[in-house]
């Protein structure tokens, strides 16, 4: 007969959540250290729109389609636009902390991994903000677009020159879009609903979202997704299936099929 210390050994272990006051030390920290190298470049106007110019007038010569397209579909109704630009000023942040607090609670190794790519996306971006201070298309006059959130409301920013707690000329990468993109890919990789895919359309109407509303090119939301990719690369996800070795004697166990353990920091 088996007894019941060797049945509660060789029963699955569960995943290593890390320790929470740690996490969200880290993540403010992370968080602290982005806003402020963020506000190093906000005082940049001149080069930042001519970094404007030149990536308005690369995207003609690579025959992206016009930013003006998406707009236009937009301003057929006040109700629209105004419910583009509420999109734009409270998902964005919310549905990242809310993805982040439930794989911390129901997929350990899961938020792991997610922690650790949002991380290097945001570095990388940093690093790109700092280097190449970029105006978004509704502060050049050349685009013809309009400042939907200031036109219609409910907008996030003030004039660049008093708007001292954002940087403005931070549009390429746009974590708008890659952060979307990071929530849709980690939650199809935790979770096993045959309709988990649909998840894909949060960054899809997060990039009409900051297209249409004049945020963001097109070039930002294709060198994020080009900075996402390369984190993911270099950051592997966890497998979806972990054998587990009881410490009684007897055959290794393997974990329920969507089940992680044995999370590595």
């Amino acid at each position: 007969m088996t007894s019941r210390t060797e049945g509660a050994a060789a029963a699955p272990a569960r995943p290593a959540r890390p320790a929470l006051v740690r996490e969200l030390l880290l993540v403010a920290g992370l968080f602290l250290v982005y806003k402020l190298g963020r506000r190093l470049a906000a005082d940049h106007t001149g080069e930042a729109l001519r970094n404007a110019d030149h990536v308005w007038h690369l995207e003609r010569a690579l025959h992206l389609p016009g930013e003006g397209a998406v707009q236009s579909l937009l301003l057929h109704g006040d109700t629209l636009v105004r419910v583009a630009n509420t999109y734009y000023a409270t998902v964005h942040f919310p549905a990242t902390v809310g993805l982040l607090v439930w794989l911390y609670l129901r997929r350990p190794a899961h938020y792991l991994w997610t922690r650790r790519v949002l991380a290097a996306l945001t570095a990388a971006a940093l690093v790109l903000h700092l280097a190449f201070p970029l105006a978004p298309p509704r502060m050049l006059a050349a685009t013809g677009l309009i400042d939907t959130a200031h036109v219609y409301g409910p907008s996030v920013y003030g004039p660049p020159r008093t708007d001292h707690l954002s940087n403005q000329f931070a549009a390429m990468p746009s974590l708008h879009f890659g952060w979307a993109l990071m929530v849709a890919l980690a939650l199809v990789a935790a979770t096993r609903s045959r309709r988990r895919w649909l998840w894909l359309l949060h960054p899809l109407l997060t990039l009409l979202v900051i297209v249409g509303t004049a945020n963001h090119y097109w070039l930002d939301a294709l060198v994020a997704t080009a900075l996402l990719a390369l984190a993911l690369a270099l950051l592997p996800r966890p497998s979806g299936r972990t054998l587990v070795v009881a410490r009684g004697p007897g055959r290794p166990v393997p974990a329920e099929d969507g089940t992680l353990v044995g999370a590595v920091r």
